[in-house]
């Protein structure tokens, strides 16, 4: 077995910001790091590239998929207790994590967007 680390995986996805064009444009939020990367709709051939903000909050977003990550043990044993009328419901965290629509939106091109968020199990076992 190798202690080697496994960078998650993740894609976050948009609609296409040209007119009359239904395309939804996905990418690998690993790659946008890079000062080059650049995205097209798979539909209408528009191209994006993101601007050293935009790149430096996608970053920011898989730093912390892979804190979640390396915080898997933990996590599996972690609720959020809602308060409800005659007490509180607790919700295992790894369901939130599991079961939710994750989406952030940020300023693209001065429009706010709203990317989704998918992230790849690190395996059968996450959070038991």
């Amino acid at each position: 077995m190798s202690d080697a680390v496994v960078k998650p995986r993740a894609q976050l996805d948009f609609h296409c910001f040209s007119d009359n064009c239904d395309g939804v444009v996905k990418f690998d939020v690993g790659q946008v790091a890079d000062p080059d990367f650049q995205v097209v709709c798979p539909h209408c051939h528009h191209a994006y590239a993101f601007d050293e903000v935009l790149r430096g909050k996608l970053t920011r977003m898989m730093n912390l998929i892979s804190a979640i990550r390396d915080c898997e043990d933990i996590l599996g044993d972690s609720v959020v207790a809602v308060s409800v009328a005659g007490g509180e419901v607790k919700i295992p965290y790894a369901l939130l994590l599991t079961r939710l629509n994750t989406l952030i939106t940020l300023d693209a091109g001065g429009r706010k967007t709203d990317f989704h968020l998918w992230v790849e199990p690190s395996g059968p076992q996450t959070f038991r």
